[in-house]
């Protein structure tokens, strides 16, 4: 089977300095080589999903797509999210007729399954968002002081931190339940399905084993 691959990084200094799209690519080779699909043409996207969930908007999403109906084959990418994270805009691609494959997920017999896992990465980083400010809140209400920490740091600074931390963690507590509860077991399968769902690691990127491991001793903590 012919196919063709599609990346995507969000700023352009990802797309100068490569940062990202080694490891898609990388996916999508690995994925490529073990069910014998044969990649054409890997096209790749700088452009910041926010602002830019059109096929308009993307146009190299746009000729991915174009290529891949010229060729009767699907489009690649290694995560969901390399296609959006909006639910409405990937819903939308679906009436393309062009057959989209997320690595991880794995080649999907109805493409609605795609929607439904972009939904309920939507809900959850939604309801993520409400849990932290639930959590922030409380914390605030306390008596802890939230704002930035002046330069060199000081105890309030310090305990603010600690309790921007600990709120996002304890929000987090229900979304690794619910990865668990999918089978997700191991710290690099949770690490994948935090990941998969578009939720950032405390370093601002993908999560890691070991992030996730001291992110469940966190929540022990603040349980």
């Amino acid at each position: 089977m012919k196919a063709v691959a599609y990346c995507r990084v969000s700023t352009t200094e990802q797309g100068k300095s490569g940062l990202g799209l080694e490891a898609q690519q990388k996916a999508i080779a690995m994925f490529a080589e073990a069910n014998d699909i044969e990649i054409v043409e890997t096209f790749i996207e700088v452009e910041s999903g926010k602002v830019s969930d059109t096929t308009t908007g993307r146009p190299q999403l746009g000729r991915a797509l174009a290529m891949a109906k010229s060729l009767g084959g699907p489009v690649i990418v290694s995560k969901l999210d390399r296609l959006s994270r909006d639910v409405y805009f990937i819903a939308g691609l679906m009436v393309h007729r062009v057959e989209f494959i997320v690595t991880e997920l794995g080649r999907q017999p109805d493409p609605f399954v795609l929607h439904i896992y972009a939904a309920l990465s939507q809900k959850e980083r939604s309801l993520i968002s409400e849990r932290t400010k639930a959590g922030l809140a409380a914390a605030k209400a306390r008596g802890v002081k939230l704002g930035s920490a002046r330069i060199g740091g000081n105890q309030a600074g310090n305990r603010a931190r600690t309790a921007r931390s600990n709120a996002r963690a304890a929000a987090l507590y229900d979304v690794v339940a619910g990865a668990r509860a999918r089978g997700h077991e191991s710290l690099r399968s949770i690490a994948s399905y935090l990941t998969l769902s578009g939720i950032a690691s405390p370093g601002g990127g993908e999560w890691s084993a070991m992030a996730v491991s001291r992110l469940l001793k966190q929540m022990e903590a603040v349980k």
